[in-house]
C-alpha cells in the first residue's frame, strides 16, 4: 500500500508540472534537473600591485618613502635646512634614518597627494631619537598647499629609538602633505608613518576603508593574491618573497617593483613595495571579505618576457637550487595552517594576531610560466607539497596566452602533474569574448579543472584601453559560458583589480580610485552580479539544442540557489535593439513574481571621475510575472538578472 501511495504522489506531481511545448525559438530552462554545482568559490578577485594598487592605494599608509630606503633616499621629500641621510637606524633590514638639526623641516608629498578627509583623525607615528640626549621638538602639520589644516607635536629627549606618536584632525578636505618642523638638539628619525585612522575594521597596519568596502561588496568567493608578474620579478633579485612581508612592519625591507619601468610609455620611478601590505594582511583582508585566499607563489623563474626563455641564466633557478623555493611553499602553508605551539612560521601568525588558522585551501606555483623549464620545477613542489599537504589544491599554469601551441602544450604538461587547476588567462577584444562564449562547452569534463584567474575585455586595443560600458557587456556575455561550465571552470578573477587615476601603467581595471574618491566600473557591476548571483546548481539552458551563446546576439545562463530556493536566470542582449525573448521553463508550475535587475548603458559610458555613477545595477519597480511560457523583452546593450522563488 506504501508503494501504491508513493507511486501515486509521483504520478500527480508530474501531472501538476508544465507539460506546455516549448514555443518554437524559445530558451528552454529545465528547472528540475540541474547539471553540476557551482564552487562557492567560483567568482572572485585578484590583487596584483600594479598601478599603485598597494602603496598609494588598498594600503592605507599615506607617507611615501616612510623609511629612507628608496634607491634616491629623499625620493618623496622635500628638505629645508640642515638634513642628512645616516645609516643608523634600529632595522637591520631598513637600515637608513634621517637626520634632522636645528631649525630644519621636510615635507613628505604622499602618492600623488594625501587624501584628507575634513574632521578626520589621522595617527603619525615615527621612530626617533635625541643625538645629544638632549630635548627636541618635532612640529607636525598638515598641509593644503601652503594652509595648515592640522598641527601637533612630539617631544623627543631620549637618546634611544623609541616610537612617538600623535593624532592631527583635518580641517578640510584637501590632497595635502605632511611637513615635520624641527627646534632644539639634533634628531634621527625613521619609519615617518601617517595612517587614517579609519581603515577598514579599523586595523593600525590597515587598508583604505572604502577601496577595501569596494571589494567587500563584490562579496568575492576567492582572493588571488599578491600578483601576477610582481611574485617573478625582472630578476630572481627582485622576485616577491613572502617571508620578507611578515612581522614588524619596520623591519620589511623595500623591494623594488616589477611594474616600475615595465611599461616604457608609463614609467614609474618611485614605484616600489614596502611590504606594509603583506602576506599577514592578505590572509586577514581574505578572511574579513569572505573570500577563500589564494596565494601565488615564485616558482624559481624570473619574468620570462623579461628575460630569454630560450636560454638558462640568472633568471632561472638550477633544479639542484630550488629546495629553498619549495621550503618558501611548505612554510607558507604552516604560516596559513599550522600550529603556533610546534611550528615557528605559525608562531609569527600568531605573535601578529591571528593564532587560529587561515584556513589555506589553494596555492598557486608559478605564473604565466610556460615551456620546458616549467614542468620539472612544478613538479618538485607538487610531489612535496602533496606528500605533506594532500587537502592543498594546487595552480598550474597554462602560459601568458590563451590559446596556441604552448597554451597546448602547457596544458598536456599540467594533465601529466595532474594539477587540481590551470590557470588560464586572456586579454582580449570584444569579439573573442564574444566569440568564446561556448569556449568551455568541449573541455574535457575529466582532470584539471580552469581558473580563469585573469581576464578583461579591451575595447580600444589592449593594455590601454579605457574602461567602457560595452567592454563590460561582452564580459558579461562571455561569462554565462564559464557558469554553464561550471563543472569545468571552477574559479574566475578579473584583473587587473585597481587603477590609480595619476599613476596606472595598465588598463581597463576593475576599481579606479585617487586620494580622495573610489570609482566602480561597469566592469565592477558585472563582476559583482555574477558574484551576487552565482547559485549553487547550474540548470540546463538551450535554445534548440545550442547553448544560448550569440544567436540573435543573445547569451544566456540559467542556476538554482539551493540556500534561497531561487531561479536566477541572465540575460545578456549586446545587440544595438531591444530584443523579444521567450522563455520556457520545463518543469515549473504555476505563476511566480520575479525580481527583475538590468545594467545598462551606452557604449562608452563609465564612471571614473564621476561624482555620481553613470553605469549601476538598477531593480525594475514592477516585479515579472514568471510562467512555464514567459515572454518579454530585453533591452538593446542590457545585461539582465531574473530571480524568482521556484
Amino acid at each position: 500500500m506504501k508503494k501504491l501511495l508513493i507511486a501515486a504522489l509521483a504520478l500527480l506531481a508530474l501531472a501538476s508540472c508544465s507539460t506546455q511545448p516549448a514555443p518554437e525559438g524559445a530558451i528552454c530552462i529545465d528547472v528540475k534537473h540541474p547539471v553540476c554545482q557551482v564552487n562557492p568559490d567560483m567568482y572572485g578577485i585578484f590583487f596584483e600591485d600594479i598601478n599603485y594598487a598597494a602603496d598609494g592605494g588598498l594600503y592605507a599608509e599615506l607617507v611615501k618613502n616612510r623609511s629612507f630606503e628608496f634607491p634616491d633616499r629623499l625620493m618623496g621629500w622635500t628638505a629645508e635646512g640642515n638634513v642628512s641621510v645616516t645609516e643608523t637606524s634600529p632595522f637591520d633590514k631598513n637600515p637608513h634614518a634621517l637626520r634632522m638639526e636645528d631649525a630644519s623641516s621636510i615635507r613628505n608629498e604622499g602618492f600623488f597627494g594625501m587624501g584628507l578627509l575634513e574632521g578626520e583623525k589621522y595617527r603619525f607615528s615615527v621612530w626617533a631619537r635625541s643625538a645629544e640626549g638632549e630635548e627636541a621638538m618635532l612640529r607636525l602639520s598638515l598641509l593644503a598647499g601652503e594652509d595648515n589644516i592640522a598641527e601637533a607635536s612630539v617631544s623627543v629627549s631620549s637618546a634611544e629609538w623609541q616610537k612617538y606618536t600623535a593624532v592631527l584632525t583635518a580641517s578640510q578636505t584637501a590632497k595635502g602633505q605632511l611637513k615635520l618642523s624641527h627646534d632644539g638638539a639634533a634628531v634621527e628619525i625613521d619609519h615617518v608613518s601617517l595612517f587614517p585612522e579609519n581603515t577598514f575594521n579599523g586595523h593600525e597596519n590597515g587598508m583604505r576603508a572604502d577601496l577595501a568596502q569596494a571589494l567587500a561588496d563584490l562579496h568575492p568567493g576567492v582572493f588571488r593574491f599578491p600578483g601576477g608578474c610582481i611574485i617573478e620579478g625582472n630578476t630572481l633579485a627582485t622576485r616577491y618573497q613572502w617571508k620578507n612581508t611578515v612581522g614588524p612592519v619596520e623591519n620589511r625591507p623595500l623591494n623594488e617593483n616589477r611594474w616600475r619601468n615595465s611599461m616604457g610609455d608609463r614609467p614609474a620611478p618611485d614605484y616600489f613595495q614596502s611590504y606594509g601590505l603583506g602576506f599577514y594582511e592578505y590572509f586577514l583582508l581574505a578572511e574579513e571579505i569572505g573570500a577563500q585566499p589564494l596565494p601565488v607563489l615564485n616558482c624559481g623563474m624570473a619574468c620570462e618576457f623579461a628575460n630569454d626563455p630560450t636560454t638558462e641564466g640568472e633568471w632561472l633557478v638550477p633544479l639542484d637550487e630550488l629546495q629553498p623555493y619549495v621550503d618558501d611553499a611548505l612554510d607558507l602553508i604552516e604560516f596559513a595552517n599550522g600550529d603556533p605551539a610546534t611550528n615557528k612560521w605559525a608562531a609569527i601568525r600568531a605573535e601578529m594576531g591571528h593564532p587560529a588558522p587561515f584556513g589555506l585551501k589553494y596555492l598557486a606555483v608559478g605564473n604565466e610560466q610556460w615551456g620546458e623549464f616549467v614542468s620539472p620545477r612544478l613538479k618538485m613542489f607538487s610531489d612535496q607539497i602533496r606528500a605533506k599537504y594532500p587537502d592543498i589544491q594546487l595552480v598550474g599554469t597554462a602560459g601568458a596566452s590563451p590559446e596556441g601551441e604552448m597554451f597546448d602544450y602547457m596544458w598536456g604538461e599540467m594533465r601529466k602533474l595532474e594539477s587540481d587547476l590551470v590557470d588560464e588567462h586572456f586579454y582580449n577584444s570584444p569579439e573573442w569574448f564574444l566569440g568564446n562564449a561556448c569556449r568551455y562547452d568541449d573541455y574535457p569534463r575529466t582532470g584539471p579543472k580552469v581558473f580563469a584567474g585573469e581576464y578583461a575585455c579591451h575595447a580600444h586595443g589592449l593594455f590601454h584601453s579605457v574602461n567602457c560600458f560595452w567592454a563590460a557587456l561582452c564580459e558579461a556575455a562571455f561569462m554565462t559560458g564559464l557558469e554553464r561550465n561550471a563543472d569545468v571552470v571552477r574559479l574566475a578573477t578579473y584583473a587587473p583589480l585597481f587603477g590609480q587615476v595619476e599613476g596606472w601603467q595598465w588598463r581597463p581595471d576593475l576599481i579606479w580610485f585617487d586620494p580622495l574618491h573610489t570609482y566602480r566600473t561597469a566592469s565592477y557591476y558585472v563582476q559583482q552580479l555574477y558574484s551576487c548571483n552565482k547559485g549553487t546548481d547550474v540548470l540546463p539552458t538551450v535554445q534548440g539544442s545550442l547553448p544560448v551563446a550569440g544567436q540573435d546576439s543573445l547569451y544566456a545562463s540559467a542556476v538554482y540557489d539551493a540556500a534561497s530556493k531561487e531561479v536566477i536566470v541572465k540575460l545578456v542582449n549586446v545587440s544595438a535593439e531591444e530584443k523579444p525573448v521567450t522563455l520556457h521553463f520545463d518543469g515549473l508550475r504555476g505563476s511566480h513574481k520575479a525580481a527583475v535587475t538590468r545594467l545598462s548603458a551606452g557604449d562608452e559610458a563609465d564612471n571614473i571621475g564621476l561624482e555620481e555613477e553613470l553605469v549601476a545595477p538598477r531593480q525594475l519597480a514592477e516585479p515579472l510575472r514568471i510562467a512555464a511560457n514567459t515572454e518579454l523583452s530585453v533591452p538593446a546593450r542590457t545585461f539582465q538578472i531574473i530571480r524568482f522563488k521556484k
